[in-house]
Formats: C-alpha cells, structure tokens, sequence
C-alpha cells in the first residue's frame, strides 16, 4: 500500500515512519513532506493509495491542501494532535482520525480499515469493468469504462486512435469525437487495451495499430496516424512493434 506522509514535524514523521516500519509491513512509504505546498507537489502526478495527513502546518492545514487537489482517489487518515478538527475530518470523509501522540493499536487498526477499504474499492472498479465487457464480447464493439474526475465513460474500443501520458492522468484521443481525459495511468491502458491491438510505442503514447496510416523509419522511427498526429518509436520499442505490424 504506496503511503505519503505529511507532516511539519521532523520527529512525528519519523515517528511514523518507524513505527509503520515495525507493525505494518503491507505500508511501502513512497513520499514525505513537511507542509501543504510540498504535500501537493509530491502528490500531483504520483499514483498512491493512503495519505496520512496533519491539520495544522505553518503555510496552512491539511484542509487546505486537500482543497488545492483537482482529484482525491486515496485514503486519508489525519494523524494531529488537536482533537477539534475531528468533525470537519468526518465531513471531508477522512478515513480516521488519530491522535497524537500516536497509540501503536490505534495505528494499525487504522490501517488494516485503509486496506480493507482500498481493496473493496478495486474490486468494485474491476467489477464494474467486467459487466461492460461481458456485454460487448465482440471486439469491435467492445466497450471499456474510463474513469474521469466527472463518473465513468463508457467508450468502445474501437473508437480509441491513442492514448497519451499526462503524469497520473491520460488523454484518450478518440475518432470523431473529442477526447477524454481519464484519471488512470496510462500503465492502466497498456494493460487493458494489449489485446486488443493496441501497442505502447513509446513510454507516453499507447497507439491503435489499425489507425496507423505510415511507418518512417530511423532510428526508432515514427508514425503518422489517421488523427494527424505523428508519434515517435523508441529505439528499443522498434523491433518488437515492426513484428506487430507484420502480423496484422
């Protein structure tokens, strides 16, 4: 479970740190910070899962960096030392609230509550997957939920020229109608569209091999697709995408 911490107290992350080290070995920390303008920066762009949070930091509280967010698709649990912001936690839908100093039974309780809940949540986005592609077994009318900041679009595979790599969103570029910016990793995309003819020509494009319309070669070389657009090939990407052309 990928965790940030944000805290303006060197002591108290490292408090955290250690004891999530101790006695929650499913916790991976992938990033830290020490207030609300560096918490937003190690946020934006980064795929995560639970956010433990402190209220009150000299450029602002841990409300305020919420606010800043476009998306919040992790847990929070607010770990702060001031028990009068517990009901505006409950009101941001805070997944706990944890005193300080911080009770060791307290904490792991309050992770095992963020696992369970982020696997219930999983599970409910790949069932939710799974009724639309059951319904559409057809590839070419097949039908994929692409998650967006508004609900889910249900879009068919056929429709999608490419996908390109915006950070922890991708742009989905679609023929004859506008494209859809999804609030999914583009890793996401790679893995649900491989079958389907699609190939990841280079870390941010993910392409539609029946809408390429010309292959230049070089030293990677590029494409020009039906769209207009033309997209590189990354040179250790050419032999094997060469090898998905020939087989169409």
């Amino acid at each position: 479970m990928k965790t940030i911490i944000i805290d303006d107290i060197a002591k108290n992350r490292e408090v955290l740190v250690h004891l999530l080290g101790d006695y929650c070995p499913q916790v991976e920390i992938v990033a830290v910070a020490d207030s609300v303008g560096d918490g937003v920066k190690e946020i934006t762009g980064r795929e995560f899962d639970l956010l433990l949070l402190d209220v009150e930091m000299p450029d602002g509280t841990g409300f305020d960096l919420l606010d800043q967010l476009d998306h919040v698709d992790f847990e929070v649990i607010f770990v702060t030392a001031h028990d009068q912001y517990a009901l505006k936690a409950i009101k941001f839908c805070a997944l706990d609230y944890i005193l300080k100093p911080v009770d060791v039974k307290e904490l792991i309780q309050a992770i095992h509550r963020a696992t369970d809940k982020i696997k219930e949540r999983r599970s409910k986005e790949h069932l939710e997957h799974l009724l639309v592609n059951m319904r559409t077994p057809e590839t070419a009318h097949h039908k994929i939920a692409l998650p967006t900041l508004e609900g889910l679009v249900f879009i068919t595979v056929d429709k999608i020229i490419r996908c390109e790599a915006d950070g922890s969103y991708t742009k989905v570029v679609l023929n004859g109608q506008p494209p859809i910016v999804a609030t999914r990793k583009i890793k996401g995309f790679e893995d649900l569209l491989g079958e389907y003819g699609f190939f990841r020509v280079h870390r941010s494009h993910l392409v539609n091999l029946r809408y390429i319309e010309k292959y230049y070669r070089g030293e990677g070389g590029y494409v020009s697709l039906s769209d207009g657009t033309s997209v590189d090939v990354s040179r250790r990407k050419k032999e094997q995408f060469l090898e998905k052309l020939r087989s169409l």
